[in-house]
């Protein structure tokens, strides 16, 4: 039925604006007695063989909610009952923020794809903490945490400490957001002597809390083999918990949708199919290499069973899905969960 008749209507309304049309739409659905558990009996699939343990948690399922769905933490409580393992809110900065200037998703139905270049728009981290107060605990929640577009460089390590501290008591576990294509000066943040610092000065925050909370970094697709072992010295360096492979691509190359059309579009970070093989393949590269020495959460592409097994196969231990789940519908996760039972 989604494919059927809900996405084409969806389809014909902006990007940004049906998202926000379903948000709120699901919101006051739930709010009706009985609804959540109509959509937890249709789309929930629990089964002990699908708990996975990572960096001293426990997962009901290996099929998480990618950063970028609910960025403001509205509705995780809700997104809950379509059956996701864990569900990841943000990326979070320490003070709100507009974004990039609308429109700023684009749709390429051809490639089964997005082009984004929100720019981290958010209502800041206090407003993030205060929804993250109601959680009902149905589902693990990670923190994706960045930096404010208008800070300078020597403001970086402070704008993710003080998301940091902020979140650590009302998340599982923390998401370091440096791969970001949509937002200014992120460049600085992938140089390795910068990133060990920022990472270095986040894990000192988190050994002053009673409870160590794991931290997770997310990388781009787009990354040479050179660039990934870079990543692998600064995981056993930082004492990080794992890897989060890939955020969206700056890549074009292979796309059905005419050059004309990307030209209107403009630039902006790549999700949906055209990114599953680079981002598997970096999985594999980094599961290999490092001779699984830390957890990957593959995401990237993942639109059927096949896609998320191939990322589970590769190396990851846990995948996450987004694009996919506006193409295909919420189905996707209890079919994936199912696909897992049965391999």
């Amino acid at each position: 039925m989604y494919k059927a008749i809900i996405r084409p209507l969806f389809f014909l309304f902006d990007p940004e604006k049906i998202h926000h049309f379903t948000f709120a739409n699901i919101r006051i659905l739930c709010k009706i007695p009985g609804v959540g558990f109509i959509f937890r009996k249709i789309y929930l699939l629990e089964d002990p063989k699908l708990e996975r343990k990572l960096f001293g948690l426990t997962f009901k399922n290996p099929v998480g909610l990618a950063a970028g769905f609910d960025k403001n933490a509205v509705l995780f409580n809700e997104l809950a009952n379509f059956g996701f393992g864990f569900i990841e809110i943000g990326t979070v900065t320490p003070v709100a923020q507009e974004g990039n200037p609308k429109k700023r998703i684009f749709r390429l139905i051809e490639d089964n794809a997005l082009i984004n270049r929100m720019g981290f728009n958010n209502g800041g981290v206090l407003a993030a903490v205060e929804k993250l107060k109601h959680n009902n605990n149905s589902v693990l929640i990670g923190g994706n945490i960045g930096k404010n577009t208008t800070s300078t460089s020597d403001q970086y390590a402070s704008d993710y400490t003080i998301c940091f501290n902020a979140l650590h008591p009302y998340v599982d576990y923390f998401v370091v957001n440096v791969s970001c294509p949509n937002v200014g000066s992120m460049a600085k943040l992938q140089d390795k002597d910068f990133l060990l610092d920022l990472l270095s000065q986040i894990q000192l925050a988190n050994r002053k809390f009673d409870t160590y909370k794991p931290v997770l970094l997310k990388i781009a697709p787009d990354l040479n083999h050179n660039q990934l072992d870079e990543i692998i010295e600064l995981i056993a360096e930082t004492k990080l918990d794992g890897v989060i492979a890939s955020n969206t691509s700056t890549d074009r190359s292979a796309l059905k949708t005419s050059t004309t059309r990307l030209e209107e579009i403009g630039n902006g970070g790549l999700s949906g199919k055209p990114v599953g093989d680079v981002s598997t393949e970096t999985i594999k590269y980094l599961a290999q290499k490092s001779k699984k020495a830390f957890p990957i959460i593959g995401v990237g592409g993942i639109h059927s069973e096949q896609d998320a097994l191939d990322k589970l196969a590769a190396g990851a231990d846990l995948v996450q899905i987004y694009t996919g789940f506006i193409y295909e519908g919420p189905g996707l996760i209890k079919r994936i969960n199912k696909a897992i039972l049965k391999g």
